[in-house]
């Protein structure tokens, strides 16, 4: 471990949850969207499978052995694929695993290992998207650049769970399975206050003939909190910050779902609205998955509604369910996200899944 305390204790952590006031562009406990024709409902996940689709191994020397984390789904030649982050007690790699039904799943291997060698991934790299279409409605489409897929990964200098200020970068691949990682495009010591402790997970989409790469971020503060932000560029090397980032910044502090985190992002079209997927910290300690609205990719208002919520005492998501991946099949929306039980050292972290419609 680093000095100080690292993401998965701050996750751990939490204090009293006061108030319960729904506040203007807030995300605050407690409150809930009602209307009449009911706005949120093409995003709304309200039933959970109650299990992990995806676990740690447990076999010892597995790049999976004690947890898996943040997924992403998507659909290739007529099956369903998820990547996903392991750890192994030394740091995170990229592993897949493919379904029938985005219920049981096959694991495939490793995609994206860490290598010894390289100062950059050296003790970790994590997939965390590959350039797919935009709609809500979607399977999870994958789009080619050149006749390539193109993943962003992220990856943290030092041994353990996160640890030190992560570079962000892309890798391409013509079969899913071998990918030629290409070198950091963002690094946080080139970015503003908000960002200079470290960049998390980005998700990368193509808007237009511009590439969006939306990632969220943490202060230098020991205790710190992380918001979410943009990076563009119109050929996938060239990538400039976007001015109004954080585009997504953190609540009323002891008030809101998300006053210490606002992170993890996943942004996707509905009509004519954007929908930015995200998970928030609260000063609870729980960690659950929300939701902002916009009308443009780079403007966005939350809602004042959980989308999945830690569970009671017992569930498989009772500290934390984040880390959202959304998918869309037989007329249901699938979201899949990271559960957390247990206390920290030894809490179980495993993939589940909700949605739109009962099991």
């Amino acid at each position: 471990m680093g000095e100080g305390l690292d993401r998965r204790m701050m996750l751990a952590g939490g204090g009293a949850m006061v108030g319960a006031l729904l506040l203007p562009g807030c995300t605050t406990m407690g409150a809930a969207v009602t209307a009449a024709n009911d706005p949120l409902a093409p995003y709304r996940t309200p039933h959970k499978i109650g299990r992990l689709v995806l676990a740690g191994t447990g076999r010892a020397g597995d790049f999976d052995e004690k947890a898996v984390d943040c997924p992403f789904v998507f659909t290739h030649d007529g099956r369903f694929y998820l990547t996903y982050v392991g750890f192994d007690g030394t740091g995170y790699q990229t592993g897949i695993a493919v379904s029938d039904d985005l219920v049981e799943w096959q694991r495939l291997g490793v995609i994206l290992a860490r290598d010894p060698a390289d100062p950059v991934t050296r003790y970790n790299i994590a997939t965390a998207s590959i350039l797919r279409d935009n709609d809500l409605q979607s399977p999870g489409r994958l789009i080619r650049v050149d006749g390539r897929y193109v993943c962003a990964w992220h990856a943290y200098p030092s041994p353990g769970y996160e640890e030190g200020p992560a570079v962000i970068g892309l890798a391409f691949s013509d079969d899913l399975m071998s990918w030629e990682r290409g070198p950091p495009i963002l690094r946080a010591e080139d970015g503003a206050e908000w960002e200079r402790g470290g960049l998390y997970k980005p998700y990368l989409s193509k808007i237009g003939d511009t590439y969006h790469l939306y990632y969220n971020a943490k202060t230098a503060d020991r205790r710190w909190v992380e918001q979410t932000g943009l990076a563009t560029s119109p050929d996938l090397v060239t990538w400039t910050r976007h001015p109004a980032s954080p585009l997504l910044r953190n609540g009323v502090a002891g008030r809101s779902y998300d006053d210490r985190f606002a992170s993890d992002p996943v942004v996707l079209r509905h009509g004519d609205e954007w929908a930015m997927f995200y998970f928030g910290l609260s000063s609870d300690g729980k960690a659950r998955d929300l939701l902002a609205i916009g009308t443009s990719p780079t403007d966005f208002a939350k809602v004042g509604e959980v989308l999945v919520d830690a569970g009671p005492p017992g569930t498989v998501d009772e500290k934390y369910a984040h880390k959202p991946a959304i998918v869309y099949h037989d007329g249901a929306l699938y979201h899949f996200y990271c559960a957390v039980s247990g206390d920290w050292p030894n809490d179980v972290r495993g993939i589940s899944v909700a949605r739109s419609t009962p099991w």
